[in-house]
């Protein structure tokens, strides 16, 4: 594997808050004679220790590897910023479940050695692109690593909607929303909707309608070559909303449309030597405890 020499920083803010494992980092990385390049989320550490903060386009550019110090709402927003750049992500876990971020921070200084050092494992995980449609021009465009969701804002109303898959159409139905997700994004909202678990390595898409009024839809999947679009009825006067990894939001209106595909670029995504996915599966989902 070829070593990293430049590795871009990114923090969950506020950086004063990971401070201690900061320090542990930086130590890391000059014992490895690695370059470290700070984000401008990490600001305040960075001044106190004399370091240029970097906006995002320019440490795309110069790094080789990033680190995301946070939890997985970190590196989902790392993931959607950078995944043009083709830049590989490893994820250092600052917040709570963990599922990409998957160096604890107990460990950290062995396993960031280790990859430091050539040996690790690389990842391709898919992501989609999406772009909101608005009487026919596109209004709206963003990627997403886990999931698009189509959602209600601000009531606990139904959405009418329809769905269609590579020109076909699917169904017409009356839910809470709808959640589009990646094989990564399948243990994350999709899962609490009661959608399956895609191993990562398929090349698939589960379409999770939320709460339907008709119990009958059920969640699908399809290949994730295929084209979704999925078009707000005329009759829906309910707020309504589509979601980005849950992060970037855009307000709908009847009839306009969301178009969703697998990117065109995939997120390289670094792990520790020994990773195996299914002991993440049985330590994050509890399989297996006792009550």
């Amino acid at each position: 594997m070829s070593r990293f020499t430049r590795i871009g920083v990114i923090v969950k803010p506020p950086a004063e808050q990971h401070a201690a494992l900061l320090d542990q980092l930086a130590e890391v990385l000059a014992r490895h004679g690695a370059e470290l390049l700070l984000d401008e989320t990490g600001a305040p550490w960075g001044q106190r220790h004399g370091l240029a903060c970097l906006d995002r386009e320019t440490l795309a550019a110069r790094a080789d590897l990033v680190i995301v110090v946070g939890g997985d709402g970190s590196f989902l927003n790392a993931a959607r910023t950078l995944v043009d750049h083709d830049l590989p992500l490893l994820g250092i876990n600052q917040g709570r479940l963990g599922f990409l971020v998957d160096v604890s921070p107990e460990d950290m200084p062995v396993q960031l050695g280790a990859v430091l050092a050539g040996d690790y494992a690389e990842e391709r995980r898919s992501m989609l692109s999406g772009c909101i449609l608005r009487d026919g021009n596109c209004i709206h465009t963003s990627y997403a690593l886990n999931d698009v969701t189509l959602h209600v804002r601000d009531v606990v109303r139904m959405i009418e909607f329809e769905t269609l898959v590579n020109g076909q159409f699917v169904n017409t139905q009356r839910a809470d929303g709808l959640v589009i997700a990646t094989p990564t994004g399948s243990t994350a909202y999709a899962l609490s909707g009661g959608g399956p678990i895609l191993h990562p390595g398929l090349e698939a898409l589960s379409l999770v309608p939320i709460c339907p009024h008709t119990l009958s839809n059920r969640p699908i999947v399809v290949a994730d070559d295929s084209r979704i679009v999925v078009r707000l009825c005329r009759e829906n006067r309910n707020h309504a909303q589509v979601a980005f990894d849950g992060q970037d939001n855009f307000d709908l209106l009847p009839e306009d449309e969301i178009h969703v595909a697998r990117h065109e670029h995939d997120l390289r995504l670094i792990h520790p030597p020994g990773h195996d996915y299914f002991h993440v599966l049985r330590a994050k989902l509890r399989w297996g405890e006792q009550p």
